[in-house]
């Protein structure tokens, strides 16, 4: 029988964090994007073409996305983007992709309070 393979991210050397699922990662990212009403659910299947189901376990923190689901979740998603560059280790990536959304709601801002003038 082969081993069963873990979902767990490991902090590093000396992060002094306890492990923390990957599932868990991606269901806060989720609800802090989208909230958890039955709505934030239909959002989500709506980017993914996924069931309701599976995307509930997203929710949940039971089942990670995989392949093309999370890469869907990530273009619709800044927190899903955020939450999967840092476990790939790429913090300075997520940095550089907070930094884009600042600047697109800034601009947003700019073009909204322009408009009202």
């Amino acid at each position: 029988m082969l081993p069963k393979k873990g979902k767990k991210l490991h902090s590093g050397a000396g992060g002094g964090r306890s492990d923390v699922s990957f599932s868990s990662l991606i269901a806060d990212a989720l609800r802090t994007e989208l909230d958890s009403t039955h709505q934030a659910v239909k959002t989500a299947m709506r980017w993914t073409g996924a069931s309701e189901r599976t995307v509930k376990h997203w929710f949940a923190g039971a089942h990670v996305p995989h392949g093309e689901h999370l890469v869907a979740l990530a273009r619709h998603s800044d927190e899903v983007l955020k939450v999967f560059l840092v476990a790939a280790d790429r913090n300075s990536m997520a940095v550089t992709a907070k930094v884009a959304e600042l600047h697109r709601v800034l601009l947003e801002t700019a073009e909204y309070i322009e408009r009202q003038s």
